[in-house]
């Protein structure tokens, strides 16, 4: 703990708020919520923590804080500034998950279509369903039983749905709205939980058409349902009321919270989602900033209610969400929460060895590499690596991996500018510069560590960019080879010496990953420019041959090598003149 931690301490207020920890380059690493700000924030910097909490209090060199007026509104705003900053040690709800609707649309001929995106228009919704093979059934069923048009703008005859009776045909039959009134009023019930009282009026309808001996009428009542009994109530129903609920439940264990979720719809749990991550609060306080996220994301529609385990504050959850949140006491909703919070203390416990092996794989390999190399925990690596065939399209690529794991949204090639000829130092030197120029400009995060595909040579043109032009203080490294092109060394220093480290450790694979990720990076980018680069040359020589042609070739042929083997006849058929195929057949033998 430094002087201003100390410092910054004494002055902590006994009221509730907020505090973002920040780490020695300013950047905002967690940010989190306290009834009392006094308690909570010195909380970080006394006794003993667990290893997930140990490695945030590890990296924080400095602290803000917010107070407010209350617990509410230091909910809120940690969600807020969550959602601002985008702490790594966070938990952030990134899901691209998009659950699929039925909706009825409000066309003069209305359709029922799945969709995953709702409009501000006048259809009706229904959903959303979790489970997308339960909406496609359900929309299967409807098609069946109510006649609702299927084609999106109205064709000119009758179609194959008009014959088997799931279609009024309005392209040729004028139908008159009321009727789609009669029939969109079903489906609404039907969608809404009313399927066994329109199972009813089908049977009554079916018994109604065999008495006066209409049986191919009572067939069609009897089919649809069957397809009703088929898609409804193979599933086992959980409640009795119809109510959409949400229902979860949560385990912590060694650091880490597990939140289970059963979305239940028109009575029944037709799916769950499962969510483990790090905490560093206290669980009560977690599971709160979790129900916030988890409702902002606008993939996750919020039901009519919402069960939580006795634990939760109710009262705050409800205020924030703005929906009934309750605690069941007894029965089967009881029942319910309970099985939520068994499923999360079981995926918990056995997901713990997968995540313990990757922690050794990562984060704990990137702090054990920093400790061996007298360096701060290097968090962000960058990597660089050249690459060229005797100086033809020399190119530099850069990777990155933060925590130890690649972040390929970062990942940036470069074609080498300035350089003439194969001098892979010029091109160190051109692309680290290029790189940390535009860092410095957009104020990017710094890399904790550099580490260069090379030798002595490539790393010092690296250093000298760094240090004596831009003014940077940033640990540099070199990976070398040994004769079979396998990770050998690690080059650290100045003057650079060899850092020892054990070919079985956990740090050395770290670094063989991040050398063999960088290579394929920058030779993968290498060959696609000097295809691209040989094939428009070959062709440029050419008089006769311009852009469409090319685009002509390429299509017909695909590669250099089938034009070369085509015959002259071949290449006329191509659309390619007779005089210019022949000259460029000449070429290609050359």
């Amino acid at each position: 703990m430094n002087d201003t931690i100390k410092n910054k301490l004494a002055l902590l207020p006994d009221q509730p708020g907020c505090y973002l920890m920040k780490d020695r380059q300013g950047t905002i690493i967690y940010v989190g919520k306290a009834k009392v700000l006094k308690n909570r924030v010195r909380s970080y910097f006394t006794g003993s923590h667990d290893g997930k909490t140990l490695r945030l209090v590890n990296e924080i060199e400095d602290f803000e804080y917010i107070v407010t007026s209350s617990d509410m509104e230091a909910l809120i705003l940690e969600m807020n500034l969550i959602k601002k900053y985008d702490p790594k040690y966070n938990v952030m709800l990134k899901d691209d998950k998009s659950y699929p609707f039925i909706k009825l649309t409000a066309e003069r001929h209305p359709r029922l279509i799945i969709t995953r995106k709702v409009k501000k228009d006048s259809g009706k919704y229904f959903g959303p369903y979790p489970n997308v093979q339960a909406a496609n059934e359900t929309k299967k069923l409807l098609d069946r039983i109510y006649p609702l048009r299927k084609c999106v703008t109205l064709p000119d005859r009758v179609c194959l749905y008009y014959h088997i009776g799931q279609c009024l045909a309005p392209c040729v039959n004028g139908v008159e709205v009321k009727e789609y009134k009669k029939i969109t009023d079903e489906i609404a019930r039907f969608l809404n939980g009313g399927y066994k009282e329109i199972k009813k009026e089908l049977a009554a309808k079916m018994t109604s058409a065999a008495e006066e001996l209409d049986f191919e009428r009572a067939k069609e009542y009897r089919d649809k349902i069957v397809h009703i009994e088929a898609t409804m109530e193979k599933q086992k129903m959980t409640m009795t009321d119809f109510t959409d609920r949400d229902v979860f439940g949560y385990a912590v264990d060694k650091g880490w919270m597990c939140v289970q979720v059963f979305f239940i719809r028109q009575g029944k749990l037709i799916e769950r989602e499962v969510s483990m991550f790090p905490i560093h609060d206290e669980p009560d306080e977690e599971i709160l900033t979790f129900l916030g996220q988890f409702y902002s994301v606008p993939e996750h529609f919020k039901p009519k209610e919402i069960f939580v385990p006795d634990s939760v504050n109710s009262e705050m959850a409800e205020q924030l969400l703005m929906v009934k949140v309750l605690k069941p006491q007894r029965g089967q909703k009881k029942d319910l929460v309970k099985l939520a919070c068994k499923n999360a203390a079981i995926a918990l416990k056995e997901k713990f060895s997968l995540i313990e092996r990757d922690e050794e794989r990562t984060i704990k390999a990137v702090e054990n590499l920093g400790k061996q190399m007298g360096i701060f925990t290097p968090h962000r690596i960058e990597a660089y690596d050249n690459s060229n065939i005797q100086g033809t399209d020399p190119v530099s690529a850069m990777i990155v991996f933060i925590d130890g794991k690649p972040e390929k949204k970062e990942y940036r090639k470069y074609k080498i500018k300035s350089v003439q000829g194969p001098d892979d130092y010029e091109s160190m030197r051109e692309v680290v510069r290029r790189r940390y120029t535009r860092v410095l400009k957009e104020g990017l995060p710094l890399a904790d560590l550099i580490i260069i595909d090379g030798g002595k040579g490539h790393i010092e043109a690296a250093r000298d960019v760094l240090e004596n032009e831009l003014g940077l203080d940033i640990p540099i490294a070199g990976l070398a080879k040994d004769e079979k092109h396998r990770t050998s060394q690690l080059l650290y220093g100045n003057p650079l010496e060899i850092i020892s480290l054990q070919r079985n450790s956990q740090e050395f694979y770290l670094l063989q990953r991040i050398q063999d990720e960088v290579h394929r990076f920058a030779i993968t980018f290498h060959r696609q420019l000097r295809g691209k680069n040989a094939f428009q040359s070959l062709l440029d020589d050419i008089s006769g041959i311009g852009e469409k042609r090319k685009k002509l070739l390429l299509k017909q042929f695909g590669s250099v090598k089938k034009m070369r083997e085509a015959s002259l006849e071949e290449l006329t058929a191509a659309g390619i003149p007779a005089n210019v195929a022949a000259e460029l057949q000449e070429k290609l033998q050359e």
